[in-house]
C-alpha cells in the first residue's frame, strides 16, 4: 500500500466488508509509521480529511491533532458540524481556529478572482502554520490526499496539462519539519473514500457531501467580497441546500449553490423602493467535472426557494436560474 502507483491487484473497495479489510490494514500501517509520535491534519471537514480524520483517531486516538480553520468563507453550520462530529461524538484533539478577521481584512477590496485564491490559500498557510507551532512532539504530517491527486501529479511530471498538481497543505514553511507524510487513501478513488466512510461511521451527509472550493464562498461572493453580502450570500446557499433536500434534489444533482454578485436592482419592498442583489442559483450534473449539465429543476421547488430567500434575506431582492452548461460556462463562477 505504500507505493504510489495503485496495484492492479487492489480490490475495487465497494462493499463493507472490503472497507472494514482496508481500514484494519490502514490501521497496523499507521501505527507502526508512527509509532508513539503525534500527527497534524488539517481538518477542512470536506469528505477527504474527514475519512482520514475518522481512520486515524481510530487508529492512534489522542495521537492526531486536528486543525480546523474556519476562515470565515465557510457556508452556514459546517465549522458548528465539524466541532460537534469530531470534537463532541468522535473525542477527537482537535484545535478549532476562528480566523475570520484575518481572512476578510486580506480580501476586503480584492475583486480579482485569482488574486481572492491566492490570498486564501497563502493565508490558510498561514494560519495553520501559526497553531503547528504551537504544538510540541508532531512528528508526522497527515493529508486527504487520493489516488486521482497522484495520477494529475504524474501526468503533470510527465508534461501533460493537469487540472491540479498533488497537493493538500502544501508550501509549509521550512522551520516546520516533519518526519514523513501519513496518507492513508492515496490509492483510493472518489467513490472508495466514501465507502470507507460509511464503515468508520461518519454520516451518510458527510460522507457524501457535496463538492465546496477550497476557497469557499470567497469565489461565490462575486467582486470584492463585503461581509453583508457574504452573510446574504451564506443565508442563501442555506435555503438552496435545505429546499434540495426536503424536496429529494440532493441525491440526484452533483452540485447546487447560491451565487451572489456585486450589482443591485430596484425591487419593492413594504411598499417601498428596495435596493438588493440578486441570488443565483446553479445546479449541475457532472461525471468528472470536465463537463456539465443542467439539472432541471421543477417549478415549485425554484418558487418555494425565491418566496423563502427574498422574505428571509436580508439585502436580496431578487432569485435568478443559471442554465448554462459546462462548456462554455464554468461550474464556478469564479
Amino acid at each position: 500500500m505504500q507505493s504510489n502507483v495503485r496495484p492492479e491487484t487492489m480490490a475495487r473497495i465497494n462493499t463493507v466488508a472490503l472497507a472494514e479489510a482496508f481500514i484494519e490494514e490502514q490501521i497496523r500501517e499507521v501505527r507502526a509509521q508512527v509509532g508513539d509520535k503525534k500527527v497534524l491534519l488539517a481538518l477542512s471537514g470536506g469528505v477527504d480529511s474527514s475519512v482520514v480524520a475518522a481512520l486515524l483517531i481510530k487508529a492512534i486516538g489522542k495521537q492526531l491533532v486536528c486543525v480546523h480553520v474556519n476562515h470565515g468563507l465557510m457556508r452556514k453550520g459546517e465549522s458548528e458540524q465539524v466541532i460537534e462530529i469530531f470534537q463532541n461524538q468522535m473525542d477527537a484533539n482537535l484545535v478549532y481556529v476562528d480566523a475570520t478577521d484575518r481572512f476578510l481584512n486580506l480580501l476586503a477590496g480584492v475583486s480579482d478572482p485569482e488574486q481572492k485564491r491566492k490570498i486564501i490559500g497563502a493565508e490558510f498557510i498561514n494560519v495553520f502554520a501559526d497553531e503547528a507551532r504551537k504544538l510540541d512532539g508532531v512528528a508526522f504530517l497527515a493529508q486527504g490526499t487520493i489516488y486521482p491527486d497522484i495520477l494529475e501529479s504524474i501526468k503533470q511530471a510527465e508534461g501533460k496539462k493537469a487540472v491540479k498538481s498533488h497537493h493538500n497543505v502544501g508550501g509549509l514553511p521550512e522551520d516546520l519539519k516533519f518526519d514523513g507524510l501519513v496518507e492513508p487513501i492515496k490509492l483510493l478513488y472518489k467513490d472508495e473514500v466514501r465507502v470507507v466512510g460509511e464503515a468508520l461511521g461518519l454520516s451518510h451527509e458527510m460522507v457524501y457531501r457535496q463538492p465546496f472550493p477550497g476557497p469557499g464562498l470567497g469565489v461565490r461572493c462575486l467582486g470584492a467580497i463585503t461581509r453583508d453580502r457574504l452573510q446574504a450570500l451564506r443565508e442563501a446557499d442555506a435555503i438552496v441546500r435545505e429546499e434540495f433536500a426536503n424536496s429529494g434534489l440532493a441525491g440526484k444533482v452533483w452540485q447546487y449553490f447560491a451565487v451572489v454578485p456585486d450589482i443591485k436592482s430596484v425591487g419593492v419592498k413594504d411598499d417601498s423602493r428596495y435596493e438588493g442583489w440578486p441570488a443565483i442559483i446553479r445546479a449541475v450534473n457532472t461525471v468528472d467535472a470536465m463537463t456539465a449539465t443542467i439539472e432541471e429543476i421543477p417549478y415549485a421547488v425554484l418558487h418555494k426557494i425565491t418566496a423563502r430567500i427574498t422574505a428571509e434575506v436580508d439585502g436580496i431582492n431578487r432569485v435568478l436560474l443559471d442554465l448554462t452548461p459546462k462548456p462554455v460556462g464554468t461550474i464556478e463562477w469564479e
